[in-house]
């Protein structure tokens, strides 16, 4: 077969499709209005980071190929391609807002103002609430060109506001007629550092009142600019170039070179501009050559900028408008012993998060803390929460008297501050820190203990965690991944060795279990796809089943390519970003199902059937270019029968989906798959049936 064939989709593309699919629920008029109104947040969360990142990385590009047409061309075709499917999402997610989310408050007795002049049983108390709680804090500055005052901070909000001066003599009608060359503009930046985004108002004949504070301050404009007529105020934000690399580090002064990096995020090159569409051109154009704004860079948006900030609207109703969630399951064989380790050395045991609870992570680490025949324990850190629980007990181990190692990945994308702050609470209590390695992220997911016991031929026992997510107590109460932790021998071997490279120590042996990049992963991935073509070569059955937040390497799609061609059937479960087309000849084989819901697809399952001999790995990578050619990345086997089998009918499970989950077609469309439900089939929805799989496996 001919591999020139072989096409993919573009990357950010592709991208853009998964965060419309997001969008999409918020369009859901079964889920419950702040259930609606979180996806528009997480909506517009997700398209800030787009811009900062990917987008200025075509940006780079445009200022490094002034010598290159073709790779200025293309560029300028993909930032075009972005802009033009961003404008026709942003004027989808505006309709929501206006003609689904609004009213759906409004039934349910929450009036938010939208521009309309303020009630008049509401002014006195809104313009009391600006001289009190908001007029201490801005700060109006006349535009000037080239003048660094005026700097446009990235990621707020500002009113730009056109002035005119008043008149002492009564003007004619002519006369009153603005003219754009009389007028002076100002800035203002809304100080969301200082008061909320929402103000609650006083009910009113049994309805809440709930004002954007950008309202707030524009009711309130004359009081900031006496003596000038306001003549328009619209509101704009600038995102900027957020993303840095690093030249070859030394662990002397990584985290400075970091630290100063981030810093200079603030005042990053432009990537997006985004301005209320209904600012004239006049006004547009002087700002845009005040600030120097490229016409690739400008984004036309709503009245309403940072729509992330959804996510703190009030809900003066209560829980009746959210989503519920149910309690995290127990898992028996941990709750029918007081030691987890004393468990592990009988059982291997999974987690599936956040159907069963994050505490079961945190208790074993926190008695591995206190075990006094605990000697050693090592952590990979990528991202923590803040005031971490994970963090507190290799504190308390430190103090304990263990030796405690953790790989701190300082290059962890906006959360580099928090994880250099916790590798120095951690250093002050005594724990031993490595940073980051010159080159590569550490993106493994890994806890190590080493306890003394009395078996004489295994005096310091080994146990582990390893897992598809981070060791976040927050985001594990709403990413769904999973986790296994064990004692077995063979698994403790290569552990003990991915912890040697980290440390850079010399490698000592080859993985025999554990698939790590830079070593065996790509080979294996390689060969298990290319077993299963020779079982269909051989008259047998070839399948996979594949679920992963991204699928973009062209390496390991072209494999897929192949095996399609040669009668493997794939099934993908891919959340996020998917540079494979299905329905191509090439990929005939290949189904593309993307689920999004209630809880964030986190996890990363790999299934080969193998001729009825299934093997099944969990793995902290996705099939990216990053994660398998730039990244220490750690896949492993599930050995167990029954716990394998728990993953692949979680698996079938999601691939059942017909209300949560879409097909992703040839032209990235997402195709609902209850569209395509005959009307005698249940409804599943994979989450909830996966609760209660396991609710029912484990007798609760």
């Amino acid at each position: 077969m001919n591999h020139s064939i072989y096409k993919f989709f573009k990357r950010d593309i592709s991208w853009l499709s998964f965060n419309y699919r997001v969008l999409l629920e918020a369009k859901d008029p079964r889920l419950p209005v702040y259930e609606r109104i979180k996806f528009l947040s997480i909506y517009s969360s997700n398209l800030e980071e787009f811009y900062k990142i990917r987008v200025s990385g075509y940006h780079s590009s445009l200022l490094e190929s002034i010598n290159r047409d073709e790779s200025m061309e293309e560029a300028l075709k993909t930032i075009s391609q972005i802009n033009r499917e961003v404008t026709v999402q942003e004027k989808e997610y505006h309709a929501i807002f206006n003609d689904m989310i609004l009213p759906e408050l409004k039934k349910n007795s929450i009036v938010l103002y939208q521009t309309h002049e303020v009630e008049p049983f509401h002014r006195a108390y809104v313009e009391k609430y600006f001289n009190e709680e908001v007029f201490p804090y801005l700060q109006p500055m006349i535009i000037q060109k080239d003048d660094i005052h005026s700097f446009i901070q990235d990621g707020r909000i500002y009113q730009t506001i056109s002035l005119r001066k008043k008149k002492k003599k009564k003007e004619t009608e002519e006369e009153r007629q603005p003219d754009p060359k009389e007028f002076t503009y100002a800035l203002m930046k809304i100080p969301f550092t200082k008061i909320p985004r929402f103000i609650e108002l006083p009910p009113q004949e049994g309805n809440h009142y709930i004002m954007f504070i950008d309202d707030v301050i524009k009711a309130n404009m004359k009081s900031v600019f006496p003596g000038y007529d306001i003549v328009d105020c619209f509101s704009i934000k600038i995102s900027r170039d957020a993303d840095f690399s690093l030249e070859e580090e030394d662990q002397k002064d990584i985290a400075e070179k970091i630290l100063r990096k981030v810093r200079k995020r603030k005042i990053g090159a432009v990537t997006r501009f985004q301005y209320d569409k209904e600012m004239p051109d006049y006004f547009l154009e002087y700002l845009q050559e005040a600030y120097e704004i490229e016409e690739e860079e400008l984004l036309p948006s709503g009245k309403y900028l940072n729509l992330a900030d959804l996510a703190d609207l009030p809900n003066p109703v209560g829980d009746s408008l959210k989503q519920k969630l149910p309690q995290p399951l127990r898992v028996p064989e941990l709750e029918t012993n007081n030691s987890i380790l004393r468990v592990l050395r009988k059982q291997d045991v999974l987690l599936h998060f956040p159907y069963q609870s994050f505490d079961y992570l945190l208790r074993f680490l926190l008695q591995a803390a206190f075990d006094p025949k605990v000697v050693e324990i090592k952590v990979t850190q990528y991202r923590v929460a803040e005031n971490s629980a994970v963090i507190n007990s290799l504190i308390s181990a430190a103090k304990n008297g263990k030796k405690v190692t953790v790989f701190v990945e300082l290059k962890a994308r906006f959360d580099e501050v928090n994880n250099w702050l916790t590798s120095e609470l951690m250093q002050q209590a005594g724990v031993k820190i490595i940073y980051s390695l010159p080159g590569l992220k550490v993106h493994a997911k890994l806890a190590y203990v080493r306890k003394r016991s009395n078996d004489p031929d295994d005096p310091l026992k080994g146990y582990a965690y390893l897992g598809t997510g981070n060791f976040n107590e927050k985001t594990a109460r709403i990413y769904s991944d999973k986790g296994l932790l064990t004692s077995n021998k063979a698994f403790i071997k290569d552990i003990d060795e991915v912890f040697r490279v980290l440390e850079g120590k010399p490698y000592m042996h080859e993985f025999q279990h554990l698939l790590v990049t830079q070593f065996n992963m790509l080979p294996a991935i390689d060969a298990m796809i290319d077993r299963e073509i020779e079982h269909v070569k051989n008259g047998g059955i070839g399948y996979i089943i594949l679920k992963m937040n991204s699928l973009e390497d062209k390496g390991v799609i072209r494999s897929l390519y192949r095996a399609s061609e040669a009668g493997v059937k794939i099934d993908l479960i891919i959340r996020g970003i998917c540079c494979l087309i299905p329905g191509q000849p090439f990929s005939k084989n290949i189904t593309v199902t993307r689920i999004v819901d209630v809880y964030l697809e986190h996890s990363r399952v790999w299934y080969f059937f193998n001729e009825g001999v299934e093997n099944v790995y969990l793995a902290s990578a996705d099939w990216m270019q990053r994660n398998l050619h730039r990244r220490i990345e750690v896949a492993f086997p599930i050995y167990t029968e029954y716990l394998k089998r728990q993953i692949i009918d979680i698996l079938k499970i999601q691939l059942a989906d017909n209300q949560s989950a879409v097909w992703l077609d040839e032209k990235l469309q997402n195709v609902f798959k209850r569209d395509q439900k005959p009307d005698n089939a249940p409804a599943i929805r994979a989450q909830e049936a996966t609760y209660n799989y396991l609710k029912k496996s484990t007798g609760q």
